[in-house]
């Protein structure tokens, strides 16, 4: 008979299967799927571990999290004591801080009482945090109880449950992230130095162990008393408590920030100094070595007293057992379901009267959107985290971080106001767009039993979830016309700004979705990659810079590509859709419009590498420079594409002379060109002929008289930007958007993708000429004639200025 191992080894044991479980969660998710077998060659196997940007974006949060506890060290430093050489006033008598002088002041002395006060408070909020999310995830709202099984072991009460501290303890990365950057960086300045890592680390690892006892008492002592239901309520209440204790902690690391927070922080009392986080306070700032032992002591005695007692609470909470009486799986009682049947008789009549509903009801008659609504209200979590937490996040910033007054300024700042709205928005996104097929969880397989494509049934949600985010920012546009002096035009600039960009995110939210759901996870926090979540996040970032450029070329040069790189990132998805479920095949390859905007953008970087490398001075490029470097450029992407698609053996690759019919595409050029041709020198000899200022139109003169004088490189580069374009915007582009698209749409598109890259003045002519080549590359299916028409319209247009 094996013997049962004692009672130190089994608490190590119960940890270190609940730590594995973690890291192996960690690397499914950053790891990518496995290799398909040698056998299946038609789809080759799915790719990707995103480990490198995982490293990345780890580093960066380590160094974010030591950088915020440091400057709230300092900045308090330089607030809470009024003899700091840090608070300076510059010549115009507004406050300037000098946060160095603030850190040497509190590198050389000790803390003082009101600094002591106002740390211990900081760090007192940061264990809370510690709790409140970890208590708030979705382990909480789980029907299934580890703990109902761990029970089943052959082990005793006692050791079971110093296990689950223990591997609680040590499986709390929100804890660990919040509380060791600020200890160490006490320890740091209290003079430390390399060794303040470790016993930082020391006192972080007491501080966890108690949060993870509080945490077990709380979640124990809930799912004994209630049900499953109120569970999932009181996970997403936790969820949203948590928030304001860290965006209250976060306040003290902003130097401009106002007094209230401030004030809290000086009022602090002194008692809390005697808990587990003043106590490490004391542990790690003491200003003697008999000081720190004293504190260090303190610390341990109050850590394994608070453990001791908790251990028994805990053992007194389980005295009956893990179930108490079949309270989590507690039926309604039968008056709420007679109640609840009469309500859904009594439906339609209330519609019929309620004229809000029935208009409701009509805006929202796909029966998806329908569900997707009935399905948002019952689950209490899900419509907490995506429609409310982002009123918490934004209002905790406004109120902590010290600019309540903000509010009235938003009236003033409307740029301000827009990139708010916007991100409220993209924030509403990440939390429920994305989550689209996560949400389906163990039943994802039966979209696709449906009798209607998946990629249909996703766009539906797209589009729901888009009308849900754009309420955000219509209701912060309504409190910022309201609050300011006067309407201008430039409001309801920025109002289309967002207007235009949410539904745009909102389809990269639902694609980028589609990659990072993991469908074959068996835990239901772990169907989603966050690799993919960092890039939705970056990529929202990038359109933020529409809204704050003065430029209305780079506005519409930035909604443009965001909404290009939708549509790429829709056809990948719909690509890999058919594969979703199964986890070693992938989509053959196939030319798609992420190629083409991955190739125009190598391109352009080409070409300006070229330009530095030939040219004599990079402020002054001539014509036969820009000619060269674009041929080098376009001769390397169109090399270096066609191996790449040769080696993948990628279907749909665009055909230059292949099966062409001369008859259609001398037609087809020869007309269209003629057509854009037409377009354009109508535009041209309109812009010289008033629509400009005379001073702008004598300066665009010089520069075509200037271009005259080398006319043998005019006319190659008539005849190379055609060889080079067309292929990437006609047979790329526009070829990957007709796989997902109708042939106007995807020719409107890449019209408008091969206008922006052109300067502003010719944005119009160029998209006229883009769609031509369009029309005639769908009718010819040769690049050769689309390449006709770009030729012709360059020799037209550029030709006019010989005969002015």
């Amino acid at each position: 008979m094996t013997t049962p191992p004692s009672n130190g080894r089994a608490m190590w044991l119960l940890a270190r299967l609940r730590l594995r479980r973690l890291l192996n969660q960690a690397f499914s998710a950053f790891a990518g799927k496995a290799k398909a077998p040698a056998t299946r060659r038609a789809t080759p196997a799915k790719r990707g571990s995103q480990w490198l940007l995982t490293a990345i974006v780890g580093l960066v949060m380590s160094f974010a999290f030591l950088q915020m506890a440091r400057t709230t060290v300092v900045t308090l430093q330089c607030k809470l004591e009024p003899a700091s050489a840090c608070l300076q006033h510059d010549a115009g008598g507004r406050r300037d801080f000098d946060l160095a002088a603030a850190a040497r002041e509190v590198a050389q002395a000790p803390l003082s009482p009101a600094m002591t006060r106002a740390l211990t408070m900081n760090l007192s909020l940061l264990f809370m945090v510690s709790i409140l999310l970890p208590l708030g995830s979705r382990e909480l709202a789980q029907p299934d109880w580890d703990l109902e099984w761990l029970v089943t072991l052959p082990l005793r009460r006692g050791p079971l449950l110093w296990g689950r501290v223990l591997e609680r303890t040590l499986t709390n990365p929100t804890g660990l992230l919040a509380l060791w950057p600020a200890l160490g960086v006490l320890a740091w300045f209290a003079g430390y130095r390399w060794s303040a890592p470790v016993l930082s680390l020391a006192a972080t690892t007491l501080l966890l162990a108690l949060a993870a006892l509080l945490r077990t008492i709380a979640d124990t002592g809930l799912r004994m008393a209630l049900p499953a239901a109120q569970l999932r309520n009181l996970q997403a209440l936790c969820g949203l408590a948590g928030l304001p204790f860290m965006y209250l902690a976060l306040s003290f690391s902003m130097p401009q920030a106002s007094s209230f927070t401030l004030d809290w922080a000086r009022a602090f009392p002194a008692w809390p100094a005697w808990t587990p986080p003043g106590l490490a306070l004391r542990a790690l700032a003491a200003p003697t070595p008999a000081l720190a032992a004293l504190g260090w002591a303190l610390l341990l005695a109050a850590t394994g007293l608070l453990l001791w007692a908790g251990v028994a609470l805990l053992r007194w909470q389980l005295r009956d057992g893990v179930v108490a009486a079949g309270s989590r799986q507690r039926a309604r009682p039968r008056a709420a379901v007679g109640a609840a049947v009469g309500a859904h008789a009594a439906a339609p009549a209330a519609a019929a009267k309620g004229g809000l509903r029935a208009a409701l009801q009509g805006l929202l008659s796909s029966p998806i959107k329908r569900r997707e609504l009935r399905l948002l209200s019952r689950d209490t979590a899900f419509l907490t985290q995506s429609l409310l937490l982002p009123v918490v996040i934004v209002g905790s910033q406004l109120v902590f971080n010290g600019r309540l007054d903000s509010i009235a300024e938003l009236g003033n700042h409307h740029t301000l106001l827009a990139a708010m709205a916007f991100g409220i928005g993209a924030y509403v996104l990440m939390l429920s767009a994305f989550q689209t097929l996560n949400n389906e969880g163990q039943v994802l397989w039966l979209l696709y039993t449906f009798p209607r494509q998946i990629d249909s049934v996703l766009m539906e949600k797209a589009q729901l979830w888009a009308m849900l985010a754009l309420l955000y920012p219509l209701t912060l546009f309504g409190v910022g016309a309201w609050l300011s002096p006067t309407l201008d035009w430039q409001l309801l600039v920025l109002l289309a700004i967002v207007a235009a960009g949410l539904p745009i995110y909102s389809l990269i939210a639902v694609a980028l979705g589609v990659f990072a759901c993991d469908p074959q996870a068996t835990d239901v926090r772990n169907r989603v990659r966050p690799t993919y979540l960092y890039l939705y996040m970056l990529l929202t970032s990038f359109y933020v810079y529409a809204i704050y450029t003065e430029l209305w070329a780079q506005k519409l040069v930035v909604i443009v590509l965001t909404g290009a790189l939708a549509l790429a990132l829709w056809q990948k998805a719909r690509d890999e859709l058919p594969y979703l479920l199964d986890p070693t095949a992938a989509p053959p390859a196939r030319v798609s419009a992420a190629d083409g905007l991955i190739a125009a953008t190598l391109f352009f970087v080409l070409q300006g590498l070229a330009c530095y490398i030939l040219a004599d001075d990079i402020s002054r490029i001539d014509l036969a420079t820009l000619v060269q470097a674009f041929a080098i450029a376009g001769a390397a992407v169109y090399l270096l594409t066609r191996l790449v698609y040769w080696r993948s053996k990628t279907g749909g690759q665009p055909l230059l002379l292949r099966g062409a019919r001369p008859a259609a595409v001398l037609a087809w050029g020869v007309g269209l060109g003629l057509l854009a041709a037409v377009a354009g020198l109508g535009y041209l000899y309109w812009l010289l002929n008033g629509a400009l200022a005379p001073q702008m139109t004598q300066q665009l003169a010089q520069q075509m008289a200037q271009t005259t004088q080398q006319r043998g490189w005019l006319l190659l580069g008539v005849l190379a930007a055609p060889l080079c374009e067309e292929f990437i915007f006609r047979g790329l582009i526009f070829g990957g958007l007709r796989r997902s698209m109708a042939p106007l749409p995807a020719a409107v598109a890449s019209a408008a993708i091969f206008a922006i890259v052109h300067p502003p003045l010719s944005m119009l002519p160029v998209f006229v000429l883009g769609l031509c080549t369009a029309l005639a590359y769908h009718r010819s299916k040769v690049l050769l004639a689309p390449m006709l028409v770009h030729a012709l319209y360059n020799a037209l247009v550029l030709g006019y200025q010989f005969w002015r």
